[in-house]
């Protein structure tokens, strides 16, 4: 069953995205989820919002999500957002293309 997460981050701006894309990556940059160290991201989405940054993904399962959060939650701990939780819901339909 496919989710989305979607990440809050008070405070944060574009810089913070971009520092965590970096590493995430390995600096290779991100234009395909291929680019990620981790398969089952279907969809991917940032920008600003009022008083901080969102990032939206939906990714194929919750166990893929959570392989990814192995690899993201230390990087986020070492940028100062540690305590930053996303919001997971389940995803009735995923349109892609």
């Amino acid at each position: 069953m496919a989710i989305i997460v979607t990440f809050n981050a008070p405070g944060a701006a574009q810089d913070l995205y971009d520092k965590c894309i970096e590493r995430v990556t390995d600096g290779h940059g991100f234009t395909s989820s291929a680019d990620l160290p981790v398969p089952g991201l279907l969809a991917h989405a940032s920008g600003p919002v009022e008083g901080g940054w969102r990032v939206t993904d939906v990714w194929e399962s919750p166990e893929a999500f959570e392989t990814f959060a192995t690899v993201l939650g230390p990087i986020l701990a070492d940028l100062g957002y540690g305590d930053l939780r996303p919001e997971v819901t389940p995803a009735h339909n995923v349109v892609i293309g």
